[in-house]
């Protein structure tokens, strides 16, 4: 991994505190984290478990991460996440006395810290805890916790995560959200209005390169709420066009049978970063049929110049851009999460296919660049700054009683 460079243009003028959930492995959630620390580079970390390998740390700049009791917990580096109902007690206990702004990664309990009147929090929020709200029926039939005393204790669980979940919303001075979609989410469950700032993608690992497309193609860890299963199944309808899946989960097995007998259905599995680069670069189009809360995958595809076939909820509709959208179009929605509904998307995308150039993609993934992220995140809590302080300034003078 690339070590990022401080941003020169942010001087350390104050003191600053970032609190993420978790390091466990670089992915799209510390990806914010590296940015924030560029745009903040006097900044402190604090994450309530940090087992991040030496491999990935390159990203924290040789910083001290300062962490919570359950790293200390029995058999915590691989269990950590069991101690979900320890995590908002553990946030609560990190001590940011003396920060003047703290600026939360959350998509659990980051957002729990305790501040005070002085100092300002802003949440940068991935998602509200999905488990806990709207996709706890989901969670509880994986984890076989349906029935029997397990699942009443994890819905009981998820009970009081809930409750507290909504409490320490109000000790957040300003939430951020990663997209519309997420923004919603946060206005269903805290009642709160946030900024939408989309998350950071490395647009530059991934380039245009001239060359026939033929083959469609999926990239996504194969887990139900992807809805691989899916395209799958529309694609055995369409003998005629190529189907690639790059991916590996759980679901592998289940997606491979379904694959099994149709030749124009490939199953790659997990690829190193230059296969799955050159994949993306000759696809005709990128197939998504998750509701995702945001989707890096489909603004990697836009970088390579590749147009999208996505389910038209969550974070694609702040991605793709259709036929009649200001700056031209660069994939079609389909409306519903059924075979039925690629189909009919995949035909009608071969007639507009001609309208969606790879010029077009590539210059609406620079919207999600790094650069965008780190200057968007900078405005604001400038602006946040500069309301708090004009705030200060005309709050009324009082006189203790006697």
């Amino acid at each position: 991994m690339t070590i990022m460079q401080p941003d020169p243009n942010v001087a350390p003028v104050m003191k600053v505190a970032i609190v993420h959930e978790w390091l466990e492995h670089f992915a799209g959630s510390e990806r914010v984290v590296e940015q924030l620390l560029l745009v903040f580079p006097q900044a402190e970390l604090f994450a309530i478990v940090d087992f991040m390998p030496a491999s990935d740390r390159g990203m924290l700049a040789g910083r001290k991460v300062t962490t919570t009791f359950i790293q200390r917990l029995p058999f915590a580096r691989r269990l950590f996440r069991n101690y979900i109902g320890l995590m908002p007690i553990a946030v609560e206990q990190l001590d940011l006395a003396g920060f003047d702004l703290i600026i939360s990664s959350n998509h659990a309990v980051a957002k729990g810290v305790i501040t005070g009147p002085d100092q300002i929090h802003v949440s940068y929020v991935h998602s509200p805890m999905r488990y806990a709200w709207d996709m706890q029926a989901a969670y509880l039939r994986q984890g076989g916790m349906e029935r029997g005393l397990k699942g009443l204790f994890a819905r009981w669980l998820l009970h009081r995560l809930r409750n507290w979940d909504v409490r320490s919303a109000s000790g957040v001075d300003m939430f951020v959200a990663n997209s519309h979609y997420i923004r919603r989410r946060i206005r269903k469950v805290y009642r709160r209005e946030a900024a939408v700032i989309y998350p950071p993608v490395d647009i530059t690992r991934f380039q245009v390169v001239p060359g026939p497309r033929d083959a469609y193609v999926v990239v996504s860890r194969l887990v139900p709420y992807k809805r691989v299963d899916l395209v799958v199944e529309a694609f055995r309808r369409m003998p005629h066009r190529t189907l690639v899946v790059v991916g590996d989960g759980p679901e592998r097995e289940r997606i491979a049978a379904l694959a099994s007998g149709a030749p124009n259905i490939t199953m790659r599995g997990k690829v190193p970063h230059d296969e799955l680069l050159a994949l993306m670069q000759g696809a005709r189009a990128f197939v998504f049929a998750a509701e995702e809360d945001f989707g890096i995958a489909m603004v990697e595809a836009q970088a390579c110049g590749t147009p999208l076939i996505a389910f038209g909820r969550g974070g694609a509709l702040d991605i793709v851009r259709g036929v009649g959208d200001a700056g031209g179009p660069t994939g079609l929605l389909f409306d519903c999460q059924t075979s039925d509904a690629i189909v009919d998307a995949v035909e009608r995308f071969t007639v507009l296919a001609p309208l969606m150039t790879p010029e077009l993609c590539r210059a609406n993934a620079l919207r999600f660049s790094e650069e965008a992220f780190r200057d968007s995140m900078r405005g604001l809590v400038e602006q946040v700054l500069s309301d708090d302080s004009r705030a200060a300034r005309t709050q009324p003078a009082t006189r203790d009683s006697d």
